[in-house]
Formats: C-alpha cells, structure tokens, sequence
C-alpha cells in the first residue's frame, strides 16, 4: 500500500488549500481513509475520518472550515481547508486503516492506532 500527499504549502491566515492523496495498493470493499496532523512536541491528532460508507468524521473544532472528500476513480482523498489559521500549522498525513464491526454497522474510527497505512506527510503553514 502507498499513500502520496500533495497540497501542502504556505498561505496567510483566512487563505485555502486543497490537501490530496493518492492510493495504490488499497483494494478493500470497506474502508476508512483519513487525515492526521502533527505539531512538532505534540502527538498526531485526528483532522477528518471518511468510510466507504460515506460517513465522515471531523474534529470538533475542524468542522465547518475543513472538508473531506474522496473520488474512488482517481483513488484519491483530499481534504479542503478553508479560513486557514495559524494554529493550523502542522504537517498533515493521509492514512488508510480498518473498518470495525459495532453495534451492527461497519465504522471508522479517529483514532490513528486504527490506521495501518500511512503517507509520508505534507507540511502546511499558515502566517499571521
């Protein structure tokens, strides 16, 4: 399995960007496929989890200004970050992980000990 971010870059607080990740390798009728970020000194946090299902999760404080999406035919996740801000800054990673069986329905977790694939990393930051 290998996962390719782009889309990283540096923008001014209030700007854009649009993360993408391409798969290869991952070939599950079920998935969960999402993105983390890092601050250097802090642990990976979960930024947006999506399933095959279509149910997404965010970060409660994400939600609203980031979106996730995924396009099965380009095998490819993105993410779009608007309103960026400074505290934003933070190297983001695409992940590919398992779907778990609760309570009668497959779901994702956000939690990256779920994930078992992840991509190298694209760094995003955001100035005042």
């Amino acid at each position: 399995v290998r996962l390719v971010e782009s889309g990283g870059g540096s923008v001014q607080s209030g700007g854009s960007l649009t993360l993408s990740c391409v798969r290869s390798g991952y070939t599950y009728s079920r998935w969960c496929l999402g993105w983390f970020r890092r601050v250097p000194g802090y642990g990976r946090e979960a930024v947006a989890i999506i399933s095959s299902t279509g149910a997404t999760i965010y970060q409660d404080s994400l939600k609203g200004r980031f979106t996730i999406s995924e396009d099965s035919a380009k095998m490819t996740l993105y993410l779009k970050m608007n309103n960026l801000k400074p505290e934003d800054t933070a190297m983001y990673y695409c992940a590919a992980g398992t779907v778990i069986y609760e309570d009668g329905a497959y779901v994702c977790k956000a939690a990256d000990g779920e994930f078992n694939y992840w991509g190298s990393g694209t760094q995003v930051t955001v100035s005042s």
